[in-house]
């Protein structure tokens, strides 16, 4: 009985998998499975980060509500820990995100609101001003604030870098890594600049995000929110992004993010998320170009059976012009 487990502590310690059927070029390319984390993403330890220091800081009390801005993965995230942990849960959610993560939102038992996907960060529609209204119209709330909080990045310093470390035992010369709040790639790369600093951190970038040009300081125009990934690609700079970790960039059309997954899924038969498509495109990018033989990681960051109506759907890609 000392094995049995509750299910918050299956959050981290996900796999790696080498992609063998696919064409990396010159190196190896290896795929961290976050979808196999309990909410289905690598965004439950940012949620477990954020929570657990919120506790112990006296941020979250007994009756609660936790609310949050997210693109959904977060707010799964979120709401899964505080209905264990005896939470509710507010999550304002972009209205251009899969109606599937609304209904798994709802089946947590969390209150959704949607948000306008195509308003700037000044305007008070923006959902991450929408969450800042909500939490202050909440009696005994906690903006999670994914966002501004330390906790973010600091979850991936401490659990996603040390486990991709060992698990290839030092060996990696590069991680690809979207940034939504800049949590993953700023953790792990300040872990990998202690321990391991010839380890370079990428930007994968969907087509029309600012961060691309952020990272090589370029003047920043206004976002062009024409990507269709969801979780990744961003019209501001969040405050858990520091670009100091950050060597080489790389910016990734719709058409390309969609036909990567699906081809993951055909060659691999791995069915990941689309944002899973930007990062994973962008690594073999990075990979085509290598003279020598490197290993790459990237992440499977969350599960292609939110997408199965969108991503999956021929109808629905022929509706976006994607195939």
């Amino acid at each position: 009985m000392k094995d049995i487990k509750s299910l918050v502590d299956l959050i981290g310690n996900t796999p790696i998998v080498q992609a063998k059927n696919i064409d990396a070029g010159k190196c190896n390319l290896f795929l961290k499975m976050e979808n196999m984390n309990p909410g289905s993403s690598i965004k439950d330890r940012v949620a477990l980060q954020i929570i657990n220091d919120a506790e112990k800081n006296g941020d979250l009390v007994k009756g609660s509500t936790v609310v949050e801005a997210t693109a959904g993965n977060t707010g799964l995230g979120l709401a899964l820990i505080a209905l264990l942990k005896g939470y509710k849960a507010k999550v304002i959610i972009l209205d251009k995100m899969n109606q599937n993560k609304i209904f798994h939102l709802k089946s947590l038992g969390a209150e959704v609101m949607l948000a306008k996907s195509d308003v700037g960060p000044d305007s008070p529609e923006h959902y991450v001003n929408m969450a800042k209204r909500v939490a202050a119209e909440t009696d005994n709330s906690f903006m999670a604030n994914q966002f501004t909080n330390k906790s973010n990045p600091l979850a991936h310093e401490l659990t996603t870098a040390p486990e991709i470390y060992n698990q290839m035992d030092g060996d990696v010369d590069a991680i690809v890594c979207g940034v939504g709040t800049g949590g993953t790639i700023s953790g792990i790369g300040k872990f990998f600049e202690k321990n391991n600093p010839k380890t370079e951190m990428v930007l994968a970038d969907p087509e029309g995000s600012i961060v691309k040009d952020a990272v090589e300081k370029k003047p920043l125009k206004e976002a062009d929110y024409k990507w269709l990934v969801e979780g990744i690609g961003e019209d501001f700079l969040p405050d858990t992004l520091d670009l100091k970790y950050i060597k080489k960039a790389y910016s990734v059309s719709n058409e390309e993010a969609f036909q990567t997954i699906r081809t993951l899924a055909l060659k691999e038969g791995i069915l990941g998320g689309s944002s899973s498509g930007t990062l994973i495109c962008a690594a073999l990018k990075y990979c085509h170009e290598q003279k020598e033989k490197k290993n790459v990681v990237t992440f499977v960051c969350d599960n292609g059976e939110k997408y199965l109506n969108t991503a999956y759907n021929s109808e629905w890609l022929k509706e976006k012009n994607l195939i």
